[in-house]
């Protein structure tokens, strides 16, 4: 979540695994445990081409997460009818067909599940993909740790149990683990693996470690072969940088692996009046968004902006209108939605 500041100082460990891609980048040759020894699936991830639904906030709560335009008390009739709406306005106004969404125990172990439900439905069956993600609490336990492995692995079961038949649902263990070491989220991420055997490992989506800010470690570990990746991006991480530095800044997070990685959250100021569609060099966050959508691109990543909607943040690329009981979206930066559209593969290059 882009409120978090991203890691950005590297152990040891992850500098030799960089230093062993620019090893096996330059001799081209794979080494045993690199990233690309790893790497799978073997095609691109363009075909995910989406935006986060989030609660107002943050995603981060102690009882159920209602996304933004829901309410706790809608049936399931009713968080389907008003679901079906946003879902399709996502795809009328940006042309996605991937919705991520959270859950955490309080959402899935208590009553809210049969409505919440609509919505995974809803998605599901307007053929959208679906990344269902964990988030953890908020206070002492917003740490990057599972926040009650006695309620997170139920949950998990209880998730799996609905949903591993639908292909178009996928499965993301944690949102962010960054109290976990490189070793020890690599560890939790291959647990959830061998819990749960029956969900195909191409529809589960392993977090980058940290602040899921680099994939570098989780792509070398051949327990996690199989699986897809994300990766977490954003330009408030650095006061100020050239374009030429976000696209390095981007490509060093991602290694060799970019045909397993989605970058499921990357977002920017949509509200404020940016125009995206012109190279601006002394505005950091127009030479962020026009870096990692060239770069998404250019080596055919899938990516998930975040947020689609959320209510009152600044960062929406939707902003809900209508009636709150039939809901509708309009888009709060064309421009904006112009280089998502780009990333995905249409559109037009700015012209540098």
């Amino acid at each position: 979540m882009r409120k978090t500041p991203a890691r950005t100082r590297h152990t040891p460990r992850l500098r030799a695994a960089f230093v062993a891609v620019a090893i096996a980048a330059v001799t081209g040759t794979t080494l045993a445990g690199s990233p690309a020894s790893a790497a799978a699936p073997s095609t691109d991830t363009t075909q995910f081409k989406g935006v986060n639904w989030a609660d107002p906030r943050d995603n981060f709560a102690d009882d159920p997460v209602v996304l933004s335009g829901l309410s706790l008390s809608d049936s399931y009739r009713q968080t389907y009818t008003k679901s079906s709406r946003i879902i399709s306005a996502f795809r009328a106004n940006l042309g996605a067909n991937t919705v991520r969404l959270p859950i955490n125990p309080y959402t899935v172990n208590g009553s809210y599940w049969k409505s919440y439900r609509a919505v995974i439905d809803a998605a599901s069956a307007q053929g959208f993909k679906v990344i269902v993600s964990y988030w953890e609490g908020t206070g002492a336990q917003k740490d990057g740790f599972i926040d009650d492995e006695a309620t997170y692995w139920p949950m998990w079961k209880t998730v799996v149990k609905a949903y591993q038949n639908d292909k178009r649902v996928y499965f993301e263990p944690m949102n962010e683990p960054h109290g976990y070491t490189d070793a020890q989220w690599a560890d939790m991420a291959a647990k959830w693996l061998a819990t749960f055997p029956s969900v195909p490992r191409n529809r589960v989506f392993v977090s980058g470690a940290g602040y899921n800010d680099h994939v570098t470690s989780v792509c070398a570990d051949p327990r996690l072969k199989g699986t897809y990746l994300s990766l977490h991006h954003y330009g408030f991480w650095k006061d100020y940088a050239t374009y030429d530095q976000w696209v390095a800044d981007l490509k060093e997070r991602i290694g060799t692996c970019a045909n397993r990685t989605v970058a499921d959250e990357f977002g920017a100021p949509m509200t404020t009046g940016l125009n995206y569609n012109k190279p601006d060099a002394s505005n950091n966050f127009v030479n962020y968004v026009q870096a990692v959508t060239d770069t998404f691109r250019e080596l055919k990543m899938g990516s998930v902006y975040w947020p689609g909607l959320r209510t009152d943040d600044t960062y929406s690329m939707q902003t809900l209108v209508g009636d709150p009981a039939r809901p509708w979206l309009a888009t709060t930066n064309q421009s904006g939605a112009d280089r998502l559209a780009w990333a995905w593969g249409r559109g037009k290059p700015v012209q540098r």
